[in-house]
């Protein structure tokens, strides 16, 4: 069991802790709005409501233990990229960011992110990616993780039109699909979420576990 820190809950944050909970980890999650640290508290091992930009804030919750955080702050670039700088100096192992656009990625990877992500957003270089793969299209999302990657997949053609319930994805290859891009929008997925053929998948999962998603035909 690995013990992950979640800095900001928005829909992208919150996804990844659900997940990684079900993936019996062990979840910190941080945010400074209240109504977001009581949506998430009963879904992860501990919420706590505080400022990750406070200098001695991370500290005190003992983020140097973690074995990875993910900053997950919404569109204040500021607040992320002076959160990423805290944790790094905490001795965090990994550290995942997500990032608004290529130049605060950029930044995020100078101030000592790991990994950048880009959940919102359709990178050209990844679709062609994508389309070039002869499996249906499988890239890293999350690359080169110590355990647990996030995919960027196209849906095999027997998924197309179940919904993730009928799929029951996550009992047969214990992997989680935490978010789905529908024509630029990124919804958080349910039971009842029809699969179509024009969506991307963003799955979250050991390495191990992922890989039997590559054997996935048709």
């Amino acid at each position: 069991m690995k013990q992950y820190a979640i800095i900001g809950c928005g829909r992208f944050g919150t996804s990844v802790a659900k997940s990684l909970i079900e993936l019996k980890n062990e979840v910190l999650a941080i945010d400074k709005d209240t109504e977001k640290v009581q949506d998430i508290a009963d879904s992860v091992t501990h919420a706590v409501e505080a400022d990750a930009t406070e200098e001695g804030v991370l500290k005190s919750l003992g983020i140097g233990n973690m074995d990875g955080v993910i900053v997950s702050i919404g569109t204040n670039i500021q607040s992320s990229i002076l959160a990423t700088i805290l944790v790094k100096e905490e001795g965090v192992k990994q550290i995942i960011t997500k990032a608004s656009n290529e130049l605060h990625a950029k930044v995020l990877y100078k101030v000592g992110a790991d990994q950048v992500v880009f959940p919102e957003r359709d990178m050209g270089v990844r679709l062609a990616h994508n389309l070039s793969e002869p499996n249906g299209g499988i890239t890293d999302y999350i690359k080169r993780s110590e355990e647990y990657r996030i995919l960027e997949i196209y849906p095999p053609k027997t998924w197309i039109g179940k919904t993730i319930g009928d799929l029951d994805i996550r009992k047969r290859f214990e992997v989680n699909i935490i978010g789905i891009d529908d024509s630029d929008n990124l919804i958080l997925p349910g039971p009842d979420t029809v699969i179509h053929e024009s969506n991307k998948l963003y799955v979250l999962g050991s390495n191990q576990k992922l890989n039997a998603l590559y054997s996935v035909k048709g």
